[in-house]
């Protein structure tokens, strides 16, 4: 065999090596897409209200991969004592229900905005604050239950088409909670609210 011969099976074989790696590296990065893909997908899943067979609602699950939107507080300190929801509320929207509101502007039937309680860690001064690393303040201490909101226009006309839920104000949370009268919830988010019964006017991301 020539030396000719030999560098061209040479060539031959390295561009027959480069086809097969690109080839492999493609296969690769295709499953890699489908995965990345399959997984945003299950992040965007329509997940809808549960209820039981007398129709209270369930509780809500896997709420904290939800998105969130804001933590208002009101602590006691600053409330005479005794404040209404001394905590600090974490509030989480399902992904596709917030992907539709950024979009229209409306809140689509479905919709749940969760609201997880969580205490403060107690004050060391009169207003109830504390001294941390990073100043002083308030600093999320142990949860403490969690309140409920469902927008279902049929199902919950009387109180503006939200329903409203309360899963204990301690832990752990209610497997399943009753729905509200409208005097005890509802009234104040429809009196209050800025939009569609919804404090937006906390929620910087929700507010447009």
């Amino acid at each position: 065999m020539t030396a000719a011969n030999g560098t061209g099976r040479a060539r031959t074989l390295v561009v027959a090596a480069t086809i097969v790696s690109g080839l492999i590296l493609t296969a690769v990065f295709s499953q890699l897409h489908a995965k990345s893909a399959a997984a945003e997908g299950q992040s965007r899943e329509r997940y809808l209200p549960e209820y039981t067979a007398d129709g209270d609602l369930i509780l809500p699950k896997n709420f904290e991969k939800w998105v969130y939107v804001g933590s208002p507080l009101t602590p006691n300190a600053l409330n005479g004592g005794k404040a209404n929801f001394p905590e600090f509320h974490n509030v989480y929207m399902q992904p596709w229900a917030y992907e539709e509101y950024q979009k229209t502007n409306v809140f689509p039937e479905g919709t749940i905005m969760f609201k997880e309680l969580q205490l403060t860690i107690p004050g060391q001064n009169p207003d109830g604050s504390r001294t941390e690393p990073s100043g002083r303040g308030y600093f999320p201490g142990k949860l403490n239950g969690a309140d409920v909101t469902v927008k279902d226009s049929k199902r919950y006309a009387d109180t503006g088409g939200w329903g409203y839920y309360n899963f204990n104000h301690s832990e752990p949370k209610a497997p399943t909670a009753k729905v509200k009268p409208k005097m005890e919830c509802g009234y104040c988010h429809m009196a209050n609210a800025k939009k569609d019964e919804v404090w937006t006017q906390f929620y910087i991301r929700l507010d447009h």
